[in-house]
């Protein structure tokens, strides 16, 4: 335990320091010596210890205080105090001010030693302690990932300040590309749970049956290939934190189990008979509006107040961008790095664009322009060359004006009827092809299969040509007498909400 420590030795008495000086050198130490306290202080600054062994008794500044100024330079070094004078009042005022413990002179070398490596392991101790909070407080802020100082985002920082030490259920609400999943690992990390398991589910690309064994696990026999027990992930996410991303897309059965699990802390395996404890954090994200499924029918009330307790949302890119600057340069200072190509910087041009541009697919669409450019790069200024041309020359969809009648519009149930006629055209634009219709409507595959999921369309057929009429003839029927236009630019932006509420 000695074997390679640092000792700091201070006592006026050459013997003295010299018989220590032997006695830890043979355990393998490194000994320094001081004949003042004032040099022992010079000594202290100069270089870290790993403990000290001080003498009470010295001309100048004595042991007490040069105990003092030795935890003003090092609050965590363990002084040992030594003296031939012991006295219960020496003692008291030793511990009073610090000490670590106290040899009286003449005193047995094994007494010291034990003393020493018990100061030693402390230190050392500690000192791990320290740098594991350090790595712990990095791997945090690393994890959030969360970058910006507008004050959308400082609002989101406090929140996940405050809620984080809680056992809350958490809703992170915000559009596709926002960084949902980066909050719920921000709160996970920041919480007294962060060394235990972080799990995520995606509940949309699951069938319910799957969802659920995975969730919660199966017994021998409970199904047709369930050949041996499996722990679902409740199960392996004990005493941690389970993040559900698009929790709106989870069936209507399953959020039934999933309300027992937040209320009671308990479930059973599928085809099971035995109820098992556990002790999870439930974070939920979504990129739609749950009110609104709860007033469709297709989202339990119970769960979403059970899940709406606090409610962290984050915005879209185009409403912070004063952030855009500093998401930038973080993204080139990544991608520089991982590329081999440091001290990169964009073109004040470049950073226009970047500042002028909707960003339908938010920070994530950033980053992936960002990387896009600096592989690219051959030099060490990135221009508007090196931006897509959707940034460059951003393109516009126009949609057919029309005449607001005088009694108005059903405006749900016409937006409802123009997302089906956009999907339906993006699925035969794209051969029925899912993916591909998704990157046409710059959305998310899984957003895209639930919303096609809710309007019950067919990606090619009658069906298909059938809503898109029946959402061209309700427009049609808004084109009664003409008071006033509604202008192109006032349709467009309602279009454009509507989609980036649902990416």
């Amino acid at each position: 335990m000695l074997r390679n420590a640092s000792i700091l030795v201070v006592d006026d008495e050459e013997i003295m320091r010299e018989i220590l000086e032997s006695l830890l050198s043979r355990q393998g130490c490194r000994v320094r010596l001081a004949g003042s306290g004032e040099e022992a202080v010079e000594m202290a600054k100069a270089d870290p210890f790993d403990a000290a062994v001080v003498d009470v008794m010295m001309p100048g500044i004595d042991g007490l205080e040069t105990l003092e100024q030795l935890q003003r330079i090092d609050a965590d070094l363990p002084v040992v105090m030594i003296t031939a004078f012991g006295t219960a009042a020496n003692t008291r005022e030793a511990f009073k001010r610090g000490a670590f413990d106290f040899i009286e002179k003449p005193f047995k070398n094994d007494d010291v030693l034990v003393v020493l490596r018990n100061a030693v392991a402390q230190r050392r101790l500690v000192t791990e302690n320290r740098t594991l909070r350090q790595s712990l407080q990095l791997q945090s802020h690393r994890l959030s990932d969360l970058i910006g100082r507008s004050p959308r985002m400082r609002r989101v920082f406090d929140l996940i300040t405050q809620a984080a030490p809680s056992r809350t259920t958490i809703l992170v609400q915000g559009e596709s590309g926002t960084g949902k999943e980066l909050v719920a690992r921000a709160v996970h990390a920041n919480s007294a749970r962060s060394d235990r398991p972080f799990i995520t589910v995606n509940s949309g690309s699951l069938p319910p049956d799957l969802l659920e064994s995975n969730l919660f696990g199966h017994v021998k026999g409970a199904f047709t290939g369930a050949v041996s027990l499996k722990k679902g992930l409740f199960e392996l996410a004990d005493r941690g934190s389970i993040f559900f991303d698009e929790i709106g897309t989870v069936p209507l059965e399953t959020q039934a189990k999933l309300l027992r699990v937040i209320q009671e802390r308990e479930f059973m395996r599928l085809g099971g008979v035995d109820t098992l404890k556990v002790d999870v954090r439930i974070i939920a994200a979504t990129n739609v509006d749950l009110k609104q499924l709860v007033d469709n029918g297709e989202f339990r009330e119970d769960l979403y107040y059970r899940l709406h307790v606090i409610s962290i949302e984050l915005p879209g890119l185009r409403e912070r961008r004063e952030d855009i600057p500093l998401l930038a340069q973080h993204f080139l200072a990544k991608y520089g790095k991982e590329n081999r190509k440091p001290g990169l910087e964009l073109a004040p041009e470049a950073l226009r664009l970047l500042e002028e541009y909707d960003w339908p697919g938010n920070v994530r669409e950033l980053e992936n322009v960002i990387e896009r450019a600096v592989v690219l790069t051959s030099g060490t200024t990135i221009g508007t060359s090196l931006m897509p041309d959707s940034i460059r020359t951003p393109q516009r969809f126009q949609l057919p004006s029309f005449e607001m009648p005088p009694d108005g519009i059903p405006f749900r149930k016409v937006i409802e009827e123009m997302e089906t006629m956009l999907i339906t055209r993006s699925l035969d634009a794209a051969g029925g092809i899912q993916k591909r219709a998704a990157e046409l409507l710059q959305i998310k595959p899984t957003t895209l299969n639930e919303m096609i999921k809710r309007y019950g369309i067919r990606p090619r057929g009658k069906r298909g040509a059938a809503a898109e009429r029946k959402s061209e003839s309700a427009l049609a029927g808004a084109r009664q007498p003409r008071p006033r236009d509604l202008p192109d630019s006032v349709a467009a932006n309602l279009i454009d909400k509507r989609l980036s509420s649902r990416g």
